[in-house]
């Protein structure tokens, strides 16, 4: 993984996952963002969670957060040109499950920022990314 920074967008995979979005038809946006929260958050406890797919969750998760109360706008270059649609309130408890795979004991992503050096930063932009969400979504 190309990883520049600790910003949720800040590697190859998320970037791609924001011109993904933008050569997207509008109308499946909302489904992409979902499909890629729901591969985090449906990955059973027993299965590893692969990198590649946490930095996806992580970018998806941002994206919700950014239109919740709270929510830091995606203002990166490397995030989606294009606006998203008002999403499903739905989607905010789903990207606080598949936060908490990404962070959890079965995912590859905290032991890869745990080598870097970048960890503590890291791992204190998902909590806050997860606080907007958990109180948006009510839990």
């Amino acid at each position: 993984m190309g990883t520049w920074d600790t910003g949720h967008f800040d590697n190859d995979t998320a970037a791609d996952f924001g011109g993904e979005l933008d050569d997207a038809p509008p109308g499946k946006r909302e489904a992409l963002l979902r499909d890629a929260l729901t591969a985090a958050a449906g990955t059973g406890r027993e299965d590893y969670l692969d990198s590649d797919e946490a930095v996806v969750a992580v970018a998806a998760a941002a994206l919700v957060a950014a239109q919740c109360p709270g929510g830091a706008p995606v203002t990166t270059a490397y995030g989606p040109d294009d606006p998203l649609p008002p999403l499903d309130p739905e989607l905010r408890g789903l990207a606080v499950r598949a936060l908490d795979r990404v962070v959890g004991e079965e995912s590859e992503l905290p032991e890869l920022w745990g080598e870097s050096g970048d960890g503590a930063q890291w791992t204190a932009g998902i909590a806050e990314l997860r606080a907007v969400l958990a109180g948006a979504a009510g839990g």
